[in-house]
């Protein structure tokens, strides 16, 4: 349930209203904006009389919310959330520009292409320590060395960080990290989002593979039901029956989820297309649909990367991306 309040409304009357909703049992989320603020209430409805509250002095309406997510429902909060990281911020109107390789492989890798996304435009370094593969055959990151390297990355560079959580008894190991990624995999590990709901940090979370917009909302939700209310949504692209690209980049997602939530939304072209070429039109084509930022593959030598090399740019390529973006958001 919802209440929007009055804009006239004091800091008095609001302030008695709210202790009196949290003496009924309820949990009250208070969400300031322009028209006025809206409060949130989450708990047992049965108690409260709603046309009571709706004849209130300082209520302008009272609306129930039906979807089983509500935090992070745009009822609940009809402005934007903007998340600040370092120097950038993601949503509501601001855009963010991730870049980086898929895997730290070494020191001077990740020192170079941090150097290099920097200076083509990039204001987050994304770089995975940890890598879920589906062969365990496969490179799987360096883990805790792969995060001291992007520590490094970050003091010398000046860039926050984005690497991906696969296990959360690794948790103490990001506690410098900027930005958690939950992958795509790890969306409905529900035990792993509560935990990192009881942290303050942003977390990026990715849509799964098969997964609903309702279902991406319900896991955004369970980090933010622990207090954690700095959460990215990611597109990433899903499981169709085309075979010619990675996966299927579902942009319909930005809007509708816009549409859904107040929660900045960003689109991974790079692992929805896993092709390199495809990345820099699904980029602008995200772009131009409202994505609050684009998080691309970047490697110094794709051709000889250990992870996901034929879906990332080269320094050069990412560079000529960047302007391109600049000059479609200087027109939209």
């Amino acid at each position: 349930m919802i209440m929007v309040l009055k804009k006239e409304s004091t800091s008095t009357q609001v302030d008695h209203l709210i202790s009196w909703l949290k003496g009924q049992g309820l949990e009250v989320h208070i969400f300031p904006g322009d028209k006025g603020t809206v409060l949130g209430l989450i708990g047992d409805k049965k108690k409260i009389d709603i046309e009571l509250l709706a004849g209130l002095e300082i209520v302008e309406a009272v609306r129930d919310v039906t979807e089983p997510f509500k935090q992070c429902n745009r009822r609940f909060c009809p402005e934007d959330t903007v998340i600040s990281v370092g120097n950038a911020k993601i949503g509501g109107g601001h855009f963010a520009l991730i870049a980086g390789p898929c895997s730290v492989e070494n020191e001077e890798q990740i020192l170079q292409v941090a150097r290099q996304v920097k200076a083509g435009g990039a204001e987050l370094l994304r770089g995975g320590a940890f890598k879920p593969r589906t062969s365990p055959y496969d490179f799987q990151g360096l883990g805790a060395e792969g995060i001291r390297l992007l520590l490094q990355a970050k003091r010398e560079s000046g860039l926050p960080i984005v690497t991906e959580i696969m296990n959360i008894n690794a948790l103490e190991l990001f506690a410098e990290v900027d930005v958690i990624q939950v992958g795509a995999r790890n969306m409905q590990n529900f035990d792993l989002l509560k935990e990192l709901g009881k942290t303050s940090k942003p977390i990026l979370l990715k849509r799964g593979l098969a997964n609903t917009l309702k279902e991406l909302l319900m896991s955004a939700e369970y980090i933010m039901s622990e207090g954690n209310q700095n959460v990215i949504l990611c597109e990433r692209g899903i499981r169709t029956f085309d075979t010619y690209a990675r996966n299927t980049l579902d942009l319909t997602a930005v809007p509708m989820l816009h549409e859904l939530s107040h929660l900045p939304v960003v689109v991974d072209p790079s692992h929805a297309t896993g092709k390199a070429g495809l990345v820099p039109p699904m980029a602008m084509a995200a772009v131009a649909c409202g994505a609050d930022g684009v998080m691309v593959e970047v490697h110094n030598d794709p051709l000889h990367a250990l992870c996901d090399g034929a879906q990332s740019l080269d320094p050069e390529q990412f560079a000529d991306l960047a302007k391109k973006i600049r000059a479609l958001r200087s027109v939209i």
